[in-house]
Formats: C-alpha cells, structure tokens, sequence
C-alpha cells in the first residue's frame, strides 16, 4: 500500500513525460494538461491501496484511456457541431491560441547554439511522432519512451505483442525517413 508521499513522488516523475503522450495524442496544450490531471486524479481517488511498484503500468493505462474517451467524445462532439453549423453566423467562431507552457530543463548547463541545435531537433523529433497514425505514436511512446516491454505495452494497448511490433516498426521507419530528409545522421 502506497503512502501520499509515494504517491506524489511517483506523479511528480511521471508528469513531464504523462504530459507529452498526451500532447503528441491530442495536439492541444490545455486538453493534454487536463487529460494528465484527470488521469492522477483518478490513479489517487481509485487506486491509493495499490503498492507503488504497479503504479506505472495502472497510471499509463488509465491515461491511454482517458485519451481514447477524450477522442470518442470528440467524435461526437464534431459530428453534432458539423451539423448544427449551418446555424451559426460567419466571423463567429472563438479561436484558441496555444501557448507554450513547460519550459525546456538543464538549458542553462549548456552552450547557446547547443541548446538551439537540441531545442530544434527535439522539435523535429516531436513533431514527426506528433504526425504518426495514432496507434503507431502510441506503441512507440510506450515501448520507446516509457521503456515498457513488448508484454506490458501490448496489455495497455489491448492488442497482441505481434501488433505492437508492427506498430513499433512501421513508426520508427517512418521516424527514420523523416529525420533523413531534414539531414539528420541517424
């Protein structure tokens, strides 16, 4: 059973990287900061009885399904905005601006072009994951950034371990060409 303490701690390591897969799922700042807040929130109020060593796999697989309820919700809510738009006057619509928000840690050990050089290859690398098939960004992210095994990440995802390769594969490829058009050594 984990203390509030351990449970805060393990929050406090795992936000920065929560906060990422769902950026990369959803491509929103704000909806990826509130998918991460709800899936803690949930990992406090239903699990608090868990040992802390099963919190990873219990909280990467609560947040892969608070972004796939995010994504049907927004079907939903696409499909009736789309029909009830013919409604609504011209020049109406709000349009949200996405503001940068986590600041970019250890730039002050580092020389300036260096931290320049890094910042726009991290942006490449971001971006290029940001644009793969939603199920390929996924098993990348778990397999590759959260270093899970094949077993555990073919469990959150809800497929077999031979998907999850297929997945892997065809993302890093596709990462792969990227990266070589934009004339980085791989």
């Amino acid at each position: 059973m984990a203390t509030a303490i351990e449970l805060e701690s393990f929050l406090k390591e795992i936000r920065v990287r929560a906060y990422k897969q769902a950026f990369f799922a959803v491509k929103n700042e704000e909806t990826a900061l509130d998918l991460v807040q709800d899936s803690m929130l949930k990992l406090a109020e239903k699990y608090p009885h868990k040992p802390v060593a099963e919190y990873p796999m219990l909280f990467t697989r609560i947040l892969q399904n608070t972004i796939l309820d995010h994504h049907r919700r927004q079907k939903v809510r696409t499909t009736w905005t789309t029909l009830f738009s013919s409604f609504q006057k011209k020049g109406e619509e709000d349009y949200d601006v996405m503001e940068s928000i986590l600041a970019k840690e250890d730039a002050m050990h580092e020389s300036s072009e260096t931290s320049i050089e890094r910042a726009q290859t991290m942006g490449l690398i971001e971006k290029a994951i940001g644009n793969l098939p939603a199920r390929q960004r996924q098993a990348f992210l778990l397999r590759y950034w959260e270093e899970m095994d094949l077993a555990e990440t073919a469990s959150v995802m809800g497929c077999s371990q031979g998907s999850v390769k297929t997945h892997c594969s065809r993302a890093t490829k596709a990462l792969a060409n990227v990266m070589r058009e934009r004339g980085l050594v791989i």
